[in-house]
């Protein structure tokens, strides 16, 4: 009988956790602060969509752009604060700076310990000399000698290219493309299997440490008509960690139009609810994109 008891009252207390955590909001953070792309207007149209839901907490923290800035080695993001991290800051084409060391160690303990990142468009551009952040996004722009690359064969197999072979990461036109999905990963649950989305840059030969490695989707290159990947995940400790090529936002660049698109906006909310590891419960809208059709709505003037 007293067996039975404490087996009930097990049950019981694990069963309030559950309602109890699934009440409690995710928490978001936002890292911005440099890039060659339009990383203000980027946060504002993240936010935008997050803000969309009423069990999204969200907050920025702005890394400083220059090493010799006052803030620079002080700057470090309270991780244990949030569920998920959104990074957007990127060096390429400049010498730095790499966060400073805390705020590195610090991330990495993060995501180590379960955290989950969110590697947003021209986020995987950055941090070539940062070794964990590399295994982290698995691919990313690189230099043919870098490391792997990861092509998509005509049977939807994957086609693992050694460091060397092929050329230096790049993109072609940015183009409307169908996205087609692989697998059956829970952010895809219920989507069509193939959907067109305007202006995407489409990475060929992205390239890193391929580890732990799982390609959601793909596209065709528009010139070469080679399939690519477009989004893909990485377990790194207990930490998650998503990255696609959606999301280009360029300097000046007015309402821009893949950030309008309604399937990428519904892969923010479904990909940050899978990474904080709760249910993905997000719907597919009705005006979800078709595979023959664009879908695009309406974003707030800046």
């Amino acid at each position: 009988m007293k067996s039975r008891f404490w087996v009930a009252l097990a049950a019981f207390g694990s069963w309030v956790g559950n309602c109890v955590a699934a009440e409690l909001p995710i928490r978001v953070l936002i890292i911005d602060g440099f890039g060659n792309h339009d990383w203000r207007q980027t946060t504002k149209l993240v936010r935008e969509v997050l803000d969309r839901r009423n069990d999204f907490v969200v907050s920025v923290s702005t890394a400083p752009a220059e090493s010799g800035e006052p803030l620079y080695s002080s700057w470090n993001p309270d991780f244990t604060k949030c569920d998920v991290v959104i990074q957007t800051c990127n060096d390429i084409n400049r010498s730095g700076p790499l966060w400073n060391e805390s705020a590195r160690e610090s991330f990495e303990a993060f995501v180590s310990g379960g955290g989950g990142v969110f590697v947003l468009h021209s986020g995987n551009n950055a941090f070539p000399k940062w070794d964990a952040y590399n295994r982290m996004i698995g691919l990313g722009w690189r230099d043919k000698t870098f490391g792997k690359a990861i092509r998509v064969k005509p049977d939807e197999t994957l086609e693992i290219i050694p460091a060397g072979e092929g050329i230096s990461t790049g993109h072609g036109e940015r183009t409307d493309r169908v996205i087609h999905r692989l697998g059956n990963h829970p952010i895809h649950q219920g989507m069509p299997r193939a959907w067109m989305t305007p202006k995407i840059e489409v990475y060929t030969w992205a390239r890193g440490p391929a580890e732990n490695i799982e390609v959601l989707s793909w596209a065709e290159d528009p010139a070469t008509k080679e399939r690519w990947p477009i989004e893909w995940t990485v377990s790194h400790g207990k930490g998650r960690i998503y990255t696609s090529t959606f999301g280009h936002v360029w300097k000046d660049e007015e309402n821009p139009v893949n950030f309008r698109c309604a399937g990428f906006q519904t892969l923010i909310l479904r990909t940050v609810q899978w990474l904080a590891e709760r249910e993905v419960d997000e719907p597919v809208p009705p005006d979800f994109p078709s595979e023959t059709r664009t879908s695009l709505r309406n974003l707030k003037p800046l």
